[in-house]
């Protein structure tokens, strides 16, 4: 098959999974980006960066140039991508380049390209932003593409939720400064110094490094954590529930598509490759979708 912006569009656009490069280019990629994030990792340890730093350097050079190439190539290919908006190959590529994915690509090569250019910029920094790579990682597995569609599913109850502890968050910043002020001046000083405190008690965290010492301070630090329980509980509820319909509306979409395909009472080789496309799109298990096959075959057999 000829090298054409359609083919490089299916082999970097996850989709295709019957394409056996397309396949193979997202596993060199996935294990690149973790690789990658392991030399961060090591690149902070001293002795580790003493001796092997020309070697991690290299790496860090060979692993920019591949993403880099890997950019250009999208944005070469943005046109032929039917899930972005634009009636022009400009207007494609624009798409792409401000698209929360064509951000991220670009953020995984400006840390490196600031290191070489600024030389005396903050290391530190640079490798915290270089962890913007495990964002790829979202190309090529559904996982968090599945959590931001749940949420933005249940974005109202999601948002009540949040509005919710944003108001236990200000409230309790509020009390506690009224409780301890006078106690505690150096530690609860004002509303804001004493968020940090309601955060981790929200959060049932608890660290404490900051903690109430009158009676009515810690009747309002156990408010603040019960309130923090149910809040963080109804959060994890929202966002359970969203998976399970998102799970449950898959589920449907598959069973009528074989539905449809045993119309006719036969499932064609062209019409099983379409529901195992389907089946791994929708990340069903091989059985799952042969018990749902099954079902489905012996309900027609039955009418």
């Amino acid at each position: 098959m000829p090298i054409t912006k359609q083919r490089i569009a299916e082999i970097l656009n996850k989709g295709r999974h019957d394409d056996g490069l397309s396949k193979h280019v997202d596993l060199v990629l996935s294990l690149l980006i973790l690789a990658n994030l392991i030399a961060v990792c090591l690149e902070s340890v001293d002795s580790i960066a003493a001796i092997y730093g020309s070697q991690l350097l290299l790496f860090e050079m060979v692993s920019v140039t591949i993403f880099a190439i890997e950019y250009l190539l999208r944005l070469w290919s943005a046109p032929m991508q039917t899930d972005l908006s634009g009636n022009t190959h400009t207007t494609k590529r624009l798409s792409y380049m401000f698209s929360f994915t064509g951000i991220v690509d670009l953020l995984a090569l400006l840390p490196s390209f600031l290191q070489w250019l600024i030389p005396g910029a903050d290391l530190r920094w640079l490798r915290a932003l270089r962890m913007v790579r495990l964002l790829k990682l979202s190309y090529y597995s559904s996982a968090l593409e599945d959590l931001i569609s749940a949420i933005r599913e249940e974005r109202r109850a999601f948002g009540a939720a949040l509005y919710l502890l944003g108001i236990a968050l200000f409230l309790a910043s509020a009390l506690i400064y009224v409780a301890e002020n006078r106690v505690q001046p150096e530690v609860f000083s004002s509303i804001p110094e004493t968020m940090w405190w309601a955060i981790i008690t929200l959060t049932t965290v608890g660290y404490g490094d900051v903690s109430p010492v009158t009676p009515l301070g810690k009747l309002i630090g156990a408010l603040t954590a019960l309130m923090g329980v149910c809040t963080v509980a109804l959060l994890t509820g929202i966002v359970g529930n969203a998976f399970a319909n998102q799970l449950e509306r898959r589920k449907a979409i598959f069973e009528a598509e074989v539905d449809q395909a045993l119309a006719d009472g036969v499932i064609t080789s062209d019409e099983a490759a379409h529901i195992d496309r389907i089946r791994q799109e929708f990340n069903l298990s091989e059985e799952h979708a042969r018990a749902i096959i099954m079902s489905l075959t012996e309900r027609h057999k039955k009418q």
